[in-house]
């Protein structure tokens, strides 16, 4: 991500898209069901309480609260590229200065319970969308929470919908990685996947 790019997620963009009620995409509510499902697929398939996250392209950081009120001690990774977002909160929720494109470069742990990329994977270009994907595969010792909007999606927001791709395309790319779709956005990471029954997950 480019200098410029960077200085887009200013406090200003996350005033706009998530603080103010009139222009934000998603409140602290939908927040909160979103980190449930991911939570509890999780814990379905791990059969134990999760206990690490690995948050990519997280923004502030505001899955924490959320993860932090069903799990108080789940260990949480925030990853994020906006310098504004780091500053204020990384200290404090733990997030680092990164891109998908640097996840094999910033330190992380070889492997995550629940791995999140919420409201994010619609900005990136096909190679780092891709480089990222190869790198959480890895990554993933759980579930994965991707969310993949296509170009067939009707979205709200600041993103760029010409770059989207078809349902076919994703999911060729996650298939490619050893991923396997359980629903809602939900992934299975590799070795995951392969205890799965023939009913559970969509091939």
């Amino acid at each position: 991500m480019s200098k410029n790019s960077s200085a887009r997620y200013d406090r200003g963009y996350f005033d706009r898209w998530y603080r103010d009620p009139k222009t934000r995409v998603k409140s602290g509510s939908a927040i909160g069901r979103k980190a449930a499902l991911a939570l509890s697929v999780a814990e379905y398939y791990l059969e134990r309480p999760a206990r690490t996250v690995l948050d990519v392209g997280c923004g502030e950081g505001n899955w924490l609260p959320a993860l932090r009120s069903l799990r108080p001690k789940i260990r949480y990774t925030g990853v994020d590229a906006s310098n504004y977002a780091v500053e204020r909160f990384g200290k404090k929720r733990n997030i680092r200065l990164g891109s998908f494109a640097t996840l094999e470069e910033i330190g992380l742990a070889e492997e995550y319970d629940l791995i999140v990329c919420s409201d994010t994977l619609f900005y990136l270009p096909l190679s780092e969308l891709e480089q990222g994907i190869a790198s959480l595969a890895h990554r993933a010792a759980g579930v994965a929470f991707l969310e993949l909007y296509t170009e067939e999606d009707s979205l709200m927001g600041d993103f760029p919908k010409e770059d989207l791709q078809s349902a076919a395309f994703y999911h060729r790319l996650l298939k490619s990685r050893g991923f396997l779709s359980v629903g809602s956005h939900c992934y299975l990471g590799p070795d995951m996947a392969e205890r799965v029954m023939q009913m559970e997950g969509q091939k």
